[in-house]
């Protein structure tokens, strides 16, 4: 094992087909190539980095219920990934449904999906490597999770390097603008149920990255847990997140499991996100789209931008709250979006 580094591109919750209707009805920019552009560049940099296996840790979809079409093109650049010799290996999320629709679309030698509990295993550079993992559990992990990583099998594999990958919440993972901290509920893995001998767990379903290895008590854990985060905001919760992906290389350790040496986050482009609030109260029709207009003007051109409207603005402005007409005073590259946040909107919906 004179060269025992392997290195493993991890990246989560690319959440392909958002905002990407096959037939739209409304001619505006769409979020969905914003995550399939992400997507190629994670991908990409498993050649960059010359990674010797790619995991996919949860939500490659939006949604359960997608076309076939839309499956096809997502698993496109894992399948180059695999033609490239590259393993990649997929956990199904909670937006699948702990399942990938359409799998015999997803069908290639090195392309491998936890669609049970199961282990899977490879060599690389003489490391024997063991891959555990189970599809999303979506009532009660907390309770079942020794149970199903049990199922998975790994503590007969003998391998030098254990990983475990899953889409769950684990105690202490936080998100959102006021940091909420996951902790006793039933939904939540017990970080240190993670027995010892596994070098890292390597989970999606939380879009902020972050690495834990403290318990809630501030305890060292027996095992990392690091989430790469998504790909791209998909809600204004995560506006001020960094977006992007794990590059980690592992090594065998005696009597260990293995031992995570190094991570790297990378950063993705992500689209600006802006809020902003316009105070209207018995504004008239030209002075709110004057109000809109400012708003627009000091957002970035290429942002997604959110004007909350406060107050009641007067019967004859809120013809200027059209959402065809909002879009006509932004540029094309912006997603633009008003909320009237006092009162509901008259007449017909845009």
């Amino acid at each position: 094992m004179a060269n025992s580094a392997i290195r493993i591109l991890f990246l989560a919750d690319t959440h392909l087909g958002i905002d990407m209707p096959l037939r739209p009805r409304i001619a505006r920019r769409r979020r969905g190539p914003d995550f399939f552009a992400n997507y190629e560049r994670a991908l990409q940099a498993a050649h960059d980095h010359r990674v010797h296996a790619v995991i996919h840790g949860g939500d490659v979809f939006y949604r359960s219920r997608v076309p076939a079409k839309l499956v096809h093109a997502g698993f496109a650049p894992l399948k180059r990934v695999a033609d490239a010799g590259i393993p990649v290996y997929v956990v199904p999320g909670n937006h699948e449904r702990s399942a990938i629709p359409f799998p015999m679309l997803a069908e290639h030698p090195r392309i491998h999906i936890f669609d049970r509990p199961r282990t899977f295993t490879a060599e690389w550079e003489g490391v024997r490597v063991a891959i555990a993992g189970f599809p999303f559990c979506r009532r009660g992990v907390r309770g079942a999770f020794r149970s199903l990583l049990g199922q998975t099998e790994w503590r007969g594999v003998g391998a030098d390097v254990n990983l475990l990958c899953v889409h769950q919440c684990f105690e202490g993972a936080t998100v959102g603008p006021k940091d909420f901290t996951f902790r006793y509920t039933d939904d939540v893995v017990r970080a240190g149920d993670v027995p010892p001998p596994f070098a890292a767990v390597l989970t999606g379903h939380i879009h902020r990255h972050q690495v834990l290895t403290a318990d809630l008590r501030g305890r060292p854990l027996p095992t990392p847990v690091l989430y790469p985060g998504s790909i791209e905001r998909t809600s204004f919760a995560e506006r001020d997140e960094a977006k992007g992906y794990l590059v980690l290389q592992v090594e065998p350790g005696a009597d260990r499991g293995g031992i995570l040496k190094q991570w790297t986050f990378h950063r993705l482009p992500a689209r600006p996100m802006v809020l902003v609030d316009v105070e209207a109260n018995g504004v008239e029709f030209g002075a709110l789209q004057t109000l809109l207009t400012d708003a627009i003007a000091e957002a970035p051109a290429d942002a997604v931008l959110r004007i909350r409207v406060r107050g009641v603005p007067a019967p004859t402005a809120f013809a200027a709250l059209r959402a065809a007409h909002v879009r006509g005073l932004a540029p094309a590259t912006m997603n633009v979006e008003v909320v009237l946040v006092d009162v509901e909107p008259p007449g017909r919906k845009d």
